[in-house]
C-alpha cells in the first residue's frame, strides 16, 4: 500500500471517528438536560413531604407525642432517626457503569476515600456500598472492602426501580446493624462540563432541619388534620424523605457522569481535528510531490523523444 493510500485510509477512519465523537457529544447534553429536569422536578415532592412533616410534628409537639413506632419496612422511630450515637457508619458512593467519562469515577473515589480517613474507622465499624463497577477496582486498591455492589442505571427510567431496591438495604443497616451514620458520596454537577465531588449525610437526620420545618408559617389559619398514628405517618414521610435524596444523587451522579463524558469527548475531537488537519496537510504534500513527479517524467519523455 502506498503512503498516499495509507493516508487516505487514516483520514477516513479519523473522519468516522469525528462523525461517533460529535453523536456522543449531542447524546451526552441531552442526558445532562434530562437528569436536570428530573432533579428540578424533585422540588415540589419535597416541599410537600415538608408540609406533611410540619403537620405531623406540630401535632407531636401539641401532643408530647413519643413517635415510636415500627411501620413494618424497617425505619422503626424518628428519635433514632436523630440520635447521635452514631455506632458503625454506612457509605454509599455513585460511580459509573459505562466507560469513557474521564476521571469521573477516580475523582469521586478519591474525595470517598479522604473523607473516610478522617473518621479513622476500624473495617468492622464501615460498610460501603458502590453503586457503579468502575467504583470497585479504585476501592479496593485503597484497601476498603465493598459490601455490596449497585448497578448505575443507564437511562432516567431506571433511577425509581434503583432507590426502591437500595431503600432496604438502608433500612437493614439501621436497625439490624446499628449503622447510626449513613453518608452519600456524589458527583454534583455546576454546570456542562464542571462537577465537583459532593458529600451529604442521610442519616442522623439535621435536627436543626427538623426545627427549621416545624417553625414554618402554615398557610391557611388552620392545620390539616390526620387520622392515622403520627409515628406510622412520621416513618411513612421520612421513608419519603430518603427517597428523594437517594434519587436526586442518582440524577445528579449521572448528570456529572455526562458532563464528565462530553468533556472528554471535547477534547477527544479536538485531537481528531489537529489529526485530519496533520493528515490532510501531509496527503495534499505528497499528492503534490507525485503530480509534480508524474508531470517531470511526461517532460523528460517528451524532451528524450525529440
Amino acid at each position: 500500500m502506498s503512503s498516499i493510500e495509507l493516508l487516505q485510509r487514516q483520514i477516513h477512519t479519523a473522519q468516522d471517528l469525528q462523525a461517533v465523537v460529535k453523536m456522543m457529544k449531542v447524546l451526552a447534553a441531552l442526558n445532562i438536560h434530562q437528569y436536570q429536569q428530573a432533579v428540578a422536578s424533585l422540588a415540589e415532592y419535597n416541599r410537600t413531604i415538608e408540609m406533611g412533616l410540619h403537620v405531623v410534628l406540630k401535632a407531636a409537639h401539641t401532643h408530647d407525642a413519643s413517635l415510636q413506632h415500627d411501620n413494618g419496612d424497617g425505619f422503626k422511630t424518628y428519635s433514632q432517626s436523630l440520635s447521635t450515637d452514631l455506632g458503625r457508619c454506612g457509605v454509599i458512593i455513585f460511580g459509573s457503569e459505562q466507560g469513557m467519562c474521564g476521571q469521573f469515577n477516580e475523582q469521586i473515589s478519591h474525595y470517598a476515600i479522604a473523607e473516610l480517613e478522617k473518621l479513622k474507622l476500624s473495617p468492622e465499624h464501615l460498610a460501603i456500598f458502590a453503586v457503579g463497577s468502575r467504583l470497585i477496582s479504585h476501592l479496593e486498591s485503597a484497601g476498603y472492602g465493598i459490601e455490596q455492589t449497585f448497578a448505575m442505571p443507564g437511562s432516567l427510567a431506571g433511577i425509581t426501580s434503583m432507590v426502591q431496591e437500595i431503600l432496604p438495604h438502608i433500612a437493614r443497616w439501621r436497625d439490624r446493624e446499628q449503622i447510626g451514620q449513613i453518608t452519600l458520596f456524589y458527583n454534583h454537577l455546576h454546570s456542562n462540563t464542571l462537577w465537583e465531588p459532593y458529600k451529604l449525610q442521610l442519616l442522623p437526620l439535621d435536627g436543626e432541619w427538623l426545627q427549621h420545618i416545624e417553625s414554618q408559617e402554615w398557610r391557611s389559619r388552620t392545620l390539616p388534620t390526620f387520622t392515622m398514628p403520627s409515628d406510622v405517618l412520621v416513618a411513612s414521610l421520612l421513608r419519603q424523605y430518603f427517597f428523594i435524596l437517594l434519587y436526586r444523587a442518582f440524577g445528579e451522579s449521572l448528570a456529572g457522569e455526562n458532563a464528565s463524558r462530553l468533556a472528554s469527548m471535547q477534547v477527544a475531537e479536538k485531537n481528531i481535528e489537529e489529526r485530519l488537519t496533520e493528515f490532510t496537510g501531509q496527503f495534499q504534500q505528497k499528492r503534490q510531490t507525485a503530480i509534480t513527479d508524474e508531470l517531470l517524467e511526461i517532460i523528460s519523455a517528451f524532451e528524450l523523444s525529440h
